[in-house]
């Protein structure tokens, strides 16, 4: 009776091609700054976000005093709220 199925050593060789592969993909992202640009991009992200934020507290604070907020109402709004 014949077996149908995948070897041992069929297996093993396919593992070991795609390991081959993942360890050149991991050296070009490496080696091309991809990581890099990543890390960059995620801080940039972070920077905006900030930004983005500082943005909507002075807009609430405005909006409470109708336009002539003060970075110093800016401060005790915040302080308040914590």
């Amino acid at each position: 009776m014949k077996q149908k199925g995948i070897t041992l050593i069929a297996l093993i060789i396919t593992i070991i091609v795609m390991l081959i592969l993942a360890g050149t993909a991991i050296g070009l992202m490496i080696s091309s700054g991809l990581i890099t640009i990543a890390d960059d991009a995620a801080i940039q992200a972070r920077i905006d976000q900030s930004k983005e934020k500082i943005e909507l507290e002075i807009a609430a604070v405005q909006a409470q005093k109708s336009g002539q907020a003060t970075l110093t109402d800016l401060i005790n709004a915040r302080d308040s709220n914590f």
